[in-house]
């Protein structure tokens, strides 16, 4: 006998899809963001780091809504990324995929930020001296050193996405197998009569999923920092 249902299979294998797709798309831009607020100064720095943390003090439903007037079929950037690309982000998982990213955004950033600051910068200044380039250090020197950080704020963003509801319901409505990833199945199952074990069922299985994901960060981030100090 199977431990869940099909319908469970479906909301988790889509949720795990959304989130993964979310992360790996915003990692490089989380990098680069992360990068720029640790190492730059710059007028408007401040504003720029408000800007990518707003999602995190806005109400859900109105990162939806900004998404939905701007990335949807209608909107001013959606219509012309379908109209010429002919890329969709309307009521289908990718869009599910980029709500999410746009939430969790910000965790990532912020985790790969701290690791950035944490790296001494009197190494990155030695191998200048010595004559490496630019992206030479980055790649060699800063990128490693951060790699827990990047790690932890990767763990932090999936689980975040794995959460998501608001702007996902806002932006690409409620969808079996398309956009119901676990909670909006579980907002389904709360909004049905008679329907409260499977809602609990899915409540079990979230938090599951989620304090797996926060053990796994806090596991990955000690070996890969045990590893970049060769100690494994």
């Amino acid at each position: 006998m199977s431990l869940l249902t099909e319908y469970e299979v479906v909301a988790l294998t889509l949720s795990l899809k959304v989130a993964l797709t979310a992360v790996c798309a915003s990692l490089p831009l989380g990098i680069l963001a992360a990068w720029v607020l640790a190492r730059c100064n710059f007028p408007g720095k401040s504003l720029l780091d408000g800007i990518i943390h707003l999602p995190l003090v806005l109400p859900p439903v109105v990162v939806g809504y900004l998404l939905l007037v701007s990335m949807g079929r209608s909107g001013w950037l959606g219509a012309w990324l379908y109209k010429y690309l002919g890329i969709s982000f309307s009521f289908s998982w990718r869009g599910a995929a980029l709500a999410a990213a746009v939430v969790a955004f910000p965790l990532m950033v912020r985790a790969i930020r701290q690791a950035f600051e944490a790296v001494d910068t009197r190494l990155e200044l030695a191998a200048r001296t010595l004559g490496a380039g630019r992206l030479k250090v980055f790649f060699t020197i800063s990128l490693p050193l951060t790699a827990p950080g990047i790690v932890s704020g990767m763990v932090l963003a999936f689980a975040r996405c794995l959460g998501e509801f608001g702007s996902t319901i806002t932006f690409v409505s409620n969808i079996p197998g398309e956009t119901r990833t676990i909670p909006l199945a579980m907002y389904s199952f709360i909004e049905t009569p008679g329907a409260e074990a499977q809602a609990a069922r899915l409540c079990v299985i979230a938090i599951v999923i989620s304090l797996v994901s926060l053990v796994a960060s806090q596991w990955l981030g000690k070996r890969v920092q045990l590893r970049a100090n060769g100690q494994c």
